[in-house]
This record gives structure tokens, sequence and C-alpha cells, in this order.
């Protein structure tokens, strides 16, 4: 495409490209390009490595963390039934920080740098919606976020219930994760999951400013962002 005398390479590394695009980068970004592999980001090698991750990476790392924090709080008293609640309320605030997420990248940028944040962020997945080795969040850039979530968790709540709000919350994002990963190339049989596929897949390619839910599309009835009726894309 080409934008004010800019043309993006496909075949060149695109995080350094798409700031030049301008305020043609919102209509650019979301014309999206359906293939599995997507384009290279960086020139090294090694950022490269960084920004690839295959979907089951998400529970190997993250479940074995996920029970040793909970495990920490079992540990300094608390039941199974004080457990479950302290993770299944911090599940349902992930669930919102899903569609949060979502949302504070459907705003509209246009400065180099803003381009590029958003692509690297999130546009890339908008761009290449079925690439399956940038559907899921990288570890290395998880583990920097889970630091400052820790210490937010710990000044909000008690030294024992902390570990198992942290570890529930831990667990809403892997779900969320391999839920996503899940909706764009698994071959559900159930209606449940069927229907998650197509709203996940509306979103992408038929109106995406609207349909933010992941796991569900609660927040978006909460919040007036529920698509309109109309004819569903597909399962694939």
């Amino acid at each position: 495409m080409v934008a004010k005398g800019f043309t993006v390479d496909l075949n060149k590394p695109l995080v350094f490209q798409v700031g030049h695009l301008g305020e043609d980068y919102e209509e650019w970004v979301h014309q999206p390009i359906v293939s599995k592999e997507g384009p290279r980001f960086f020139e090294s090698d090694f950022w490269e490595f960084l920004t690839r991750t295959v979907w089951w990476a998400i529970p190997v790392i993250w479940l074995p963390v996920v029970v040793w924090f909970i495990s920490m709080s079992v540990k300094m008293g608390h039941t199974v039934p004080d457990i479950v609640f302290h993770s299944g309320l911090r599940h349902i605030c992930v669930t919102l920080m899903e569609y949060s997420y979502i949302v504070s990248f459907s705003y509209q940028t246009k400065s180099y740098w803003g381009n590029t944040m958003h692509y690297l962020l999130h546009g890339c997945h908008h761009k290449h919606p079925m690439d399956g080795l940038r559907l899921v969040f990288p570890p290395a850039a998880t583990a920097v976020l889970l630091v400052p979530f820790w210490n937010l968790i710990k000044l909000l709540a008690t030294p024992s219930t902390a570990p198992a709000l942290f570890g529930g919350g831990l667990l809403g994002y892997v779900m969320y994760d391999c839920t996503h990963y899940y909706l764009h190339h698994g071959q559900p049989k159930k209606e449940v999951a069927k229907s998650l596929k197509k709203y996940h897949l509306n979103h992408h390619f038929r109106i995406q400013n609207m349909g933010f839910g992941i796991t569900s599309s609660f927040w978006d009835r909460v919040f007036g962002t529920l698509p309109p009726q109309g004819k569903d894309v597909k399962a694939r």
C-alpha cells in the first residue's frame, strides 16, 4: 500500500516501516492479510526471536507459577473455598482487563512512534490475524509486566490473600491467551465455542471497532460495544 509516497514492503522487516504511514496507518492496519505465517518484524535475529511464541509455551511456563503462588496462600492458612473465591474474583477482573486492553488499542494514531508502538502491541494482530506465532503474548514481555502487577496486588491486599489474587489473575491470563489462540486456529465442535469463534472473527473481518470480548461478550454488553446483528463470518 502506498501512503503519501511511502510504500510498505512486506518482504522487509515491518516494525520500523509502519510509522511512516502517518494518518494512513489506521486504514492500512485494518486491512487484514490472512496467512498463518506473519512477516518479519526486526532485522535482529534476537529481537525477532522474542516476538515469536508457540501457544503451548503459555501454559507450560505460567501454570507452575500459578500453582506456586496459590500454594503460598494455602500455606498461610487459607482454605480451598477461600482460594477459589479470591482466584475467581481476580479472574473476573482479568476479563475486564482483557476487554480494556483491546479497547485501549482501538484509538487512532498517526505519529511515527504512535504507529510503531500500536503495531507492536496490537496492530500486528489485526494486520496478520492468523499469524500462529504472534497470537499469544511473549513470555519475556509478560514477565516484565508481572512485576508491577504483583507489587500492586501486594499494596492492595493482605499478605496472605495477595498470592491467591495474583495466581488467579495469572490463571485468567493463561485462559485468555489460550482461548484467543483457539478461536483463531481451533476447530470447535460445541455450539458455545463455535459462537465465540464467530464472534471474534467478526471483530477481525466484519466490524473491527466493536466486539472486543475474547472469552465472552459480557463486557461488550455492559459498555455498549456489542456488534449489531448481521451476517457472521463463518468459523474456519
